[in-house]
């Protein structure tokens, strides 16, 4: 049996078993104990090298608690739940071993095991730490391959509140963040995880992946694209609340190579380095935990006209669409459909213009 075959523990419960067990070792009322790091090397438990950890960023009370390896303070060796200590490797596994899935993330031990891959495991001595950590009622998925955690992804629902500014609910699902384990990537986990988000809103006309996209991220959503013609015209690039104007279109811009550079930096087509980009798990971000609120593109990216419904792209340039077409990257059918829009949009601006000459 594993944490997560248990009976599930609420937060409080967490709580003051970590601080119960805490509080016997600084009175010294409980005998000093040891942890089997392997089958040669044993550490002490003592309260000085153990760690407090927070589980959740919005709450503060609840910890629990790591020990971390003596010659690497920075690595996690084994965690504190259920009245024993666990390698890390061990809360993430469960006793279904036929378990294959993408699950949502219900109770409080799963929410332990996010913070666990999103944290704790694959980290180098020094390494950037690329998450903060979850809420409590982040939505997330565990995805498991024969009966272990090799990782997750997050989002936010359509009208759940912005974190950084509470009188504004997300207008689109939003993708928020992927984790990869380094000993599972080039396997089609990205691809997978992508795929299962968007068939959680078939009916959505609009879905969002947070900004801004890192390379690997870029790399997943160019080859689901090319699989999937259907939705190039859905996933968008957006920052939060996610409005027209925090919006790019992603496969229109891998198209005109405005993610190049991030493709470049990307080390394999599949490969995640622990994030989407700097979204609001992202501790990279200018403040952490938070999304900014400013728009995603620029103004001179998309027009919006409240009399011409949904924005439009205004880089359609001859030059640009017969550029892409030398290189094979504009389809001919959406060139035509571009050059419908074109038209519709000129019609649409003539009738503006006459309706607004009439108000005058």
């Amino acid at each position: 049996m594993y944490p997560v075959d248990l009976p599930s523990m609420d937060d409080s419960e967490i709580n003051s078993a970590s601080i119960k067990y805490l509080s016997s070792l600084e009175s010294g009322s409980s005998c000093s104990d040891s942890f089997q790091l392997s089958t040669e090397t044993k550490l002490a438990i003592k309260a000085c090298n153990i760690r407090k950890l927070q589980l959740f960023n919005n709450h503060p009370e609840c910890i629990l608690l790591t020990i971390n390896l003596p010659d690497a303070p920075q690595q996690v060796a084994a965690l504190y739940l259920y009245g024993k200590w666990w390698h890390l490797n061990d809360v993430l596994r469960t006793s279904r071993k036929s378990l294959n899935s993408l699950e949502m993330v219900k109770s409080c031990t799963e929410r332990v095991l996010v913070l666990v891959l999103s944290q704790l495991v694959d980290k180098s001595p020094g390494e950037v730490q690329f998450f903060s950590n979850h809420s409590q009622t982040e939505n997330c998925k565990l995805l498991w391959t024969h009966g272990e955690a090799v990782g997750f992804y997050s989002f936010k629902l359509k009208g759940s509140l912005c974190e950084n500014c509470t009188s504004q609910c997300y207008e689109i699902p939003v993708l928020d963040t992927i984790f990869v384990r380094n000993h599972c990537r080039k396997r089609g986990f990205g691809l997978r995880m992508l795929q299962d988000f968007c068939d959680m809103f078939p009916n959505e006309e609009v879905l969002g992946v947070s900004f801004p996209l890192s390379g690997g991220m870029v790399a997943v959503c160019k080859k689901f694209l090319i699989r999937h013609k259907v939705l190039r015209d859905v996933l968008y690039e957006v920052e939060a609340p996610g409005s027209w104007m925090q919006r790019r279109n992603i496969w229109l811009n891998i198209q005109l190579g405005h993610y190049s550079q991030a493709l470049s930096n990307a080390t394999s087509e599949e490969e995640l380095n622990g994030d989407v980009g700097r979204s609001s798990q992202k501790i990279c971000n200018s403040s952490p935990g938070k999304t900014s609120p400013n728009s995603g593109c620029s103004q001179t990216a998309r027009i919006s006209n409240p009399l011409c419904g949904p924005p439009v792209l205004t880089d359609k340039s001859p030059k640009t669409k017969q550029a892409l077409k030398c290189k094979g990257q504009l389809p001919v059918d959406q060139d035509r459909k571009e050059e419908e829009e074109t038209n519709t949009q000129a019609k649409l601006r003539r009738r503006n213009q006459d309706y607004c000459e009439n108000l005058t």
